[in-house]
């Protein structure tokens, strides 16, 4: 039986990465992991709680497909705390994940063959999935010295009809302030290009608040997950925000594509919302994890990195070093134990140059970590 051109993606190296780290773990190896964007911690202790209780008393069935009414209106609640905005809690449609945003924002906006710009380097998963979808993804090359933030002046030239945007982004960590979102949206309607803000790691940032782009346009859909932040990968539950013009286009999508988002998954959101304490708690640590590897990367010999506003991840150039990322990658899982992410994941025109660190661990994995690193480094390429 054949497959469809549209099944042919890319293979999201990251979880090569990561079985490869499982292999060596299943023949006795100790490995550090710094190569997936997933927190160390459980889901906050109130989410738990909430499903312990619900699941004694509660069916757990079908919700309604945008998701359930109360959750929803935390959500809503949630952007008034942050952000000081009053959301319509009928605009937010609960997710299965933010992997299912995606998929109804890029059916509802755009038809088989328009083009979707994405930074590059960015999420690698947002080229497959339109792929996927048989649209056409188009590469924005962002620059390193500007913090690899996308600019108007970086799409001018591309026929687009729908841009991506994240902030903080994944794997730079980079964050657009209020003033480079303006100019941004205002420049993206003015051409009719559809805006996405991926929004997924708001609530880790370090030196300054993420912006939302709800602060400076209507005319937008806002993907955010309770994966990072709220600590709840595992969970698959997340959300959208959508122009009201937009949500019953949505609600049918979602209806038929995935009947809701699971029930227990809603239960444990609701009750991770009431967990900002245990939360900080966690913020502190990637603090703390980002402090550490900005300090001992440069003693590793890699110093071509830019400190990141928000997520939990390091982007560096390793080109100094005249190594393929993938090699590179490959030879520090296998001598120092230590699994990172190639960096041709997230740029398939320059990643071969660069890598991307994960320090969303505990900070004593972290300090490991970097000390086997720099062992490595010492052993391998600094003494060259």
């Amino acid at each position: 039986m054949k497959t469809s051109k549209r099944s042919q993606v890319d293979p999201f190296i990251v979880m090569d990465v990561m079985e490869a780290a499982r292999v060596a773990e299943a023949q006795g190896r100790r490995v550090v992991h710094m190569e997936v964007g997933q927190p160390g911690t459980a889901a906050p202790r109130t989410a738990r709680l909430a499903v312990a209780k619900a699941i004694q008393v509660e069916p757990l069935g079908y919700t309604v497909a945008l998701g359930l009414p109360e959750l929803r209106s935390e959500i809503a609640k949630l952007y008034a705390r942050w952000y000081g905005i009053d959301l319509d809690p009928g605009r937010v449609v609960v997710t299965s994940g933010s992997s299912a945003g995606f998929l109804l924002t890029f059916t509802a906006l755009f038809d088989p063959g328009n083009r979707v710009g994405v930074a590059a380097p960015g999420y690698p998963s947002y080229r497959q999935i339109l792929k996927a979808l048989s649209l056409d993804p188009v590469d924005i090359l962002t620059d390193p010295k500007t913090g690899h933030k996308l600019r108007p002046e970086g799409i001018k030239d591309y026929a687009l009809s729908g841009l991506l945007v994240a902030s903080p982004g994944n794997p730079t960590g980079t964050m657009l302030d209020k003033a480079d979102l303006e100019v941004l949206a205002s420049c993206l309607k003015s051409r009719n290009i559809s805006m996405i803000s991926d929004e997924i790691y708001h609530g880790i940032e370090y030196e300054k608040k993420a912006v939302t782009a709800l602060e400076v346009t209507d005319d937008v859909y806002v993907i955010n997950s309770f994966s990072k932040y709220f600590s709840m990968t595992g969970w698959r539950v997340g959300w959208l925000i959508v122009p009201p013009d937009h949500i019953r286009t949505i609600e049918r999508l979602a209806q038929n594509m995935f009947i809701c988002p699971p029930h227990v998954s809603q239960i444990a959101a609701l009750g991770a919302l009431q967990a900002s304490e245990e939360l900080d708690v966690n913020l502190a640590n990637y603090a703390e994890n980002r402090r550490l590897m900005l300090k001992h990367l440069p003693e590793a010999g890699i110093t071509e990195i830019a400190p990141p506003d928000g997520a939990f991840y390091i982007y560096a150039d390793i080109s100094k070093f005249k190594v393929n990322s993938l090699k590179f990658a490959a030879d520090v899982l296998k001598y120092a134990g230590v699994a990172i992410t190639p960096g041709l994941d997230f740029d398939p025109i320059r990643g071969a140059n660069t890598v991307r660190f994960s320090y969303a661990q505990s900070t004593s994995e972290i300090i490991e970590g970097l000390q086997r690193l720099k062992a490595f480094m010492h052993n391998y390429y600094l003494t060259k």
